[in-house]
Order: structure tokens, then sequence, then C-alpha cells
């Protein structure tokens, strides 16, 4: 399968900037989910493998000099694609005081604030209305920015989302709300719980754009949402993207999965957004099967480095945890 938008029209070094990116959230996931089994990395841990399009797509059409990402907990994918290097990501799994969070959030709370990525959000839906105040705080200070929120299928239904879009339209605000449509909230299949199916539609009941979008397509993702930040910069008009994507593991590290058949997790896996973009850019001879080979080694050397640094680095000294306490 290869990708539906014409790649041509593209410079060489950004498709190679997208490949890179995804093929590095790829394998620096992969080594966690492996720390992780090693009893290296504590906590709740929930990979990113499948979805790499949205985050890499989404943010790529950003200027981080003055847009913002806010997340889920599902946010390592996102942390990468906005810049953070893996190594300060992986001593955050491992609690270590050089994480990115100084030790104190884990898996869950990736943050960077020089990269405009604040957060990795533990509580389901929580980021929806915090990311609707940074689009108000844009639009208060009459600055060029815009917000990518995102949050996925589970978190579409808590009322603090309806609250916040309502808002949003009310004021105007810079903001895109992205559902990470992964088909299923931890375990259940979003259709069994969800009076519609196309989530874009709810845009609908507050008056701004809505559009469903193929999340395994980065390519797609890019230059559909382009669009979005495009009318949230020029007419502060707030907007509603589901994004349909797919995640090859469980909900997190202790997820086994067995509420979907290997069948299904297969024909998804036909839809690997890496090998869609990969067979794309071969095809159109942009790149070798030697470059993409070539790449996929220096991503997973530099997943090694996350891990070796992570391993090597300290533990937060006592003293710390009385510091980066509001009250």
């Amino acid at each position: 399968m290869t990708s539906v938008v014409e790649v041509t029209k593209y410079e060489r070094v950004f498709l190679w900037k997208l490949l890179k990116e995804m093929i590095l959230i790829r394998r620096v996931e992969e080594k966690a989910g492996q720390l992780y089994g090693l009893r290296k990395i504590g906590g709740f841990c929930h990979l990113y493998i499948g979805q790499e399009a949205v985050a890499v797509g989404s943010i790529a059409c950003l200027d981080l000099k003055k847009d913002y990402v806010i997340t889920a907990y599902r946010d390592h994918g996102h942390a990468i694609a906005c810049g953070m290097h893996p190594n300060p990501m992986m001593a955050e799994l491992f609690g270590k005081i050089t994480g990115c969070s100084r030790g104190k959030g884990g898996s869950m709370h990736l943050f960077d604030a020089e990269k405009h990525m604040l957060g990795g959000n533990g509580i389901v839906g929580a980021q929806i209305p915090f990311a609707t105040g940074v689009a108000y705080k844009i639009k208060y200070n009459k600055e060029d920015g815009v917000v990518l929120c995102f949050f996925g299928d589970g978190a579409i239904h808590q009322g603090a989302f309806h609250e916040s879009v309502n808002l949003a339209k009310i004021w105007g605000l810079p903001i895109i709300y992205i559902c990470e449509n992964n088909q299923y909230g931890m375990g259940t299949d979003f259709r069994r719980v969800s009076s519609v199916h196309d989530f874009s539609v709810m845009g609908a009941s507050y008056g701004i754009p809505g559009k469903q979008i193929n999340g395994m397509d980065v390519l797609e993702v890019y230059e559909e949402v382009s669009e979005f930040v495009k009318l949230a910069r020029e007419e502060r008009m707030p907007s509603l993207l589901e994004i349909k994507t797919y995640r090859y593991k469980g909900h997190s590290m202790s997820d086994p999965a067995k509420y979907r058949t290997s069948e299904e997790v297969s024909e998804y896996k036909k839809q690997d957004p890496i090998l869609i973009l990969k067979d794309t850019l071969i095809e159109k001879g942009i790149i070798t099967e030697h470059d993409y080979q070539s790449l996929d080694e220096e991503c997973k050397q530099i997943a090694l480095e996350s891990a070796d640094f992570a391993e090597e680095s300290d533990e937060p000294p006592l003293e710390t945890i009385y510091e980066d306490v509001l009250a």
C-alpha cells in the first residue's frame, strides 16, 4: 500500500524528516517496551506503536516557536515529534533526574516548555480544558499561535470535551481538537459505547468544522491538518478532527489485548504508516531500500543509546521530593 498523496510536490528533506521521526518513535517505543519487561521502567507505560503518523503528520504543520501541543498519557510519540531527544524521554521513564520532568512525571507526563510540548496528562480528558485555556491565552495576548489538543476516543465522551469545544467556538479560539481514534478505549471497541461512529460530526453541534482523516497515511494527515491549522491561525476558528488510527500493542504494557483477534491486528499491520511512506518514497525513486535500512539502523542506535543514558543517569536526590511542588 502506498500514500494517496502526490509526494513529488514535497522536498526530499521534508519527506525524510517525516520518515525518520516515525521510525525513531517506533524504535524508541520498542526499546521502552523491552525495558519495561525487564522492570527497568515502573508505573504505567502506554506505547504509541502504530499511531506514529498522527503525531508526526500533525505536528509537522506547526511552528513550535509560537504553537503548542498538549496530549494525553500516550505521549511518547508527540514528545519526539515536538523535538524532544530520546535521552531525557527515556530517563523520565526510568524516573531519573535527567528526565524531562526530573523523574517525577514518568511515562504519562513528558513535558518540555521550551519546545511548547505541554504534556502528557494522566487523567482521561483533563488536557482538553487545559489546551482550551492555552488557546485563550494566545487570543488574549494577541499572539499568532495555534494549539493542537490530542485525546483518545475514550475521552471524547467526557463532559470537559463538550464544555471546551463550546467555549472555543464562543470565544473564537485558535485550537484544533484531534481525536486519535485507535478503535479501543482501553479494551472496549469504541462502537459499543458511542451513539455515533463518526466523531467528526460532533463539531456540528457547536458550529465548528469537523472531518474524519486516515491516520495511517502521514502525508494525508499533514495535508488535512495543515488546512485546519491555517483556519485556526487566520480566522480563529476551532475545529474537530477524528484521525482514524490503530495501536498494535495493548492499551498499556499490562494489557494482553485479548479482546481483539490476531487477524484484526494483522490486517491493520498491512496499513503500517511507516511502510506506507517507505513504499511510496521507494516507488517514486526518492529513496532506496538501502537508504531506509540505514535510517532504521540509525534510529535503533539512538534508541539503544537512550537506554544507556537512562541506565547511567542518577536517581533524583532525596531533597528534590520537596521541589517543583505548587502548594
